[in-house]
């Protein structure tokens, strides 16, 4: 009888014990699956990247954000010590869930070889139709550009295009980091170097913030503007250095509420509006704030550049605490802006009006202030505060302000004197005001 017990007890014993461990794996199994539904990081490198410079990561790149896209707050890790080589790629939307991180701490390195750009692109990497997407990090973009940029560049290495390429680089060069059609971005931190053209654009997005980044290009390489902004409203840039080939900052049409503070832009084309206008469209730009700023060893300091023929209207723009150091024009609006070749002669253009300068100092290398607008359509409303600007020459020669069909008003002595500005409103400006209601 006993025996009999004790067979009956091991048998279920056994039973119990199979029971116990199937069911422990099913547990098992259960919380991974709901541990990866709840995962709010994805690493890049649990997604197949090497991370090595030389490995494709592109497609692990593209599944950690199709996992991040689900999961709202989720961060898209990209880690320290490494190196990824991705090649064009878009981190888009729209049916992606709102507050995703992309944490980038190591280094992501563009294709040089031909191959990997097809016959051309727009942009190198791409974030479109975001709610609420930020990037951050101590990590660094690297468009490796040089192998785009004109052979007349010193930085130009032709050794380096036959050895990567397997044919020719297409004319269109991409933009290294664009976003597009986004609300609630945010950028802090990260290095973006050696774009193969503008280095980040930020193209119809809203409630933008960019703050303690670092754009380094050398100041020859063609086109590699810092940062560039089209039809995008609600934008602070600061406490950020802009070091390229173009403008540190690019302001295009369709921009309103735009606040630039704290700022270090050199070498490059200085900080600008426009161009704008150019063959015959409309342009509107208006409430920008560009304060608290250092300019050294540009083209141009703080400026406003449209094409003969536009319409539209740039408006209530100040520029003030500008600090400008070996700039070849501190001051400047050009009406007449011809980006090479011929340029018609054409009586419509984009008025230009309520700009005000405010503490502008420092020193410059050919000329202090250089207003050139329209025959048709005056600058009106220009005011000049607390102005220093000082030739950085030994010679002065050329530190006479010109001032062409610009009307507004000296608030204060300026050095040197501006005599050149009129006062009052030009009467040929008679139908400014309907112009720029239009916008």
């Amino acid at each position: 009888m006993n025996m009999k017990l004790n067979t009956i007890a091991l048998i279920i014993g056994i039973a119990f014990s199979v029971w116990s461990s199937s069911c422990t794996a099913a547990r098992v199994s259960h919380w991974r699956k709901l541990k990866a539904a709840y995962a709010t990081t994805f690493n890049v490198l649990d997604y197949g990247a090497k991370g090595d410079g030389h490995a494709d990561d592109t497609k692990a790149f593209q599944n950690a954000w199709v996992a991040a896209c689900k999961v709202e707050g989720s961060t898209m890790v990209v880690p320290s010590g490494s190196v990824f080589l991705v090649k064009p790629i878009s981190f888009s939307g729209p049916n992606c869930e709102p507050n995703i991180v992309f944490q980038l701490d190591g280094k992501i390195i563009a294709p040089t070889g031909s191959a990997a750009w097809g016959s051309g692109t727009l942009q190198w990497l791409e974030f479109s139709k975001l709610n609420k997407i930020t990037i951050r990090g101590k990590g660094v973009i690297d468009g490796q550009g040089s192998v785009w940029w004109n052979n007349d560049s010193p930085t130009y290495n032709p050794t380096e295009v036959m050895l990567e390429s397997n044919g020719r680089l297409p004319s269109t060069k991409p933009t290294a980091l664009r976003f597009y059609g986004s609300d609630g971005v945010t950028v802090t931190g990260i290095t973006i170097q050696n774009s193969q053209q503008t280095h980040l654009k930020f193209d119809s997005c809203t409630n933008v913030q960019v703050s303690g980044i670092s754009v380094s290009s050398p100041g020859d390489s063609p086109n590699t503007d810092g940062i560039h902004l089209q039809n995008s409203q609600n934008v602070v840039i600061y406490s950020s250095t802009l070091a390229c080939g173009d403008d540190c900052i690019s302001i295009q049409t369709g921009c309103s509420d735009i606040y630039v503070h704290n700022v270090n832009c050199g070498p490059g084309h200085g900080i600008s509006i426009g161009s704008l206008g150019r063959e015959n469209t409309k342009a509107c730009v208006r409430n920008v704030t560009v304060r608290d700023v250092t300019i050294q060893n540009t083209l141009t300091g703080v400026r406003i550049k449209t094409w003969q023929g536009g319409s539209g209207s740039v408006q209530n723009i100040m520029f003030s605490n500008v600090q400008v150091s070996g700039v070849q024009i501190p001051i400047l609006i050009d009406q007449y802006y011809c980006d090479g070749g011929k340029c018609r002669n054409e009586s419509s253009a984009v008025a230009v009006s309520a700009i005000h300068y405010v503490n502008i100092k420092g020193t410059y290398t050919k000329q202090p202030i250089y207003f050139a607008c329209s025959d048709n359509l005056p600058c009106t409303g220009i005011t000049l505060d607390t102005i220093r600007l000082e030739s950085a020459q030994e010679t002065k020669n050329s530190n006479v302000p010109f001032c062409w069909e610009a009307y507004g008003e000296l608030k204060t002595k300026t050095v040197p004197p501006v005599e050149c500005l009129q006062r009052g409103n030009p009467s040929k400006a008679g139908g400014i005001n309907s112009k720029i209601d239009s916008c």
